[in-house]
């Protein structure tokens, strides 16, 4: 059988201002941070990533 609990949280309007700001500036980062980076240091950051979870890649 399965439980469901629906339970609705509700924000004030200075909590959601907060979230919506946060997520603009996290999506202005991606955007003009990585956008604009050179392809090589995206690849050797990915890699390096790879290697710090343990994951082999060679």
């Amino acid at each position: 059988m399965a439980v469901t609990n629906a339970s609705g949280v509700s924000l004030s309007l200075n909590d959601r201002m907060i979230a919506g700001l946060l997520s603009l500036c996290i999506g202005a980062f991606l955007v003009f941070g990585a956008g604009l980076a050179n392809s090589a240091v995206l690849h050797d950051t990915a890699h390096d990533v790879r290697h710090a979870f343990g994951f082999p890649c060679h």
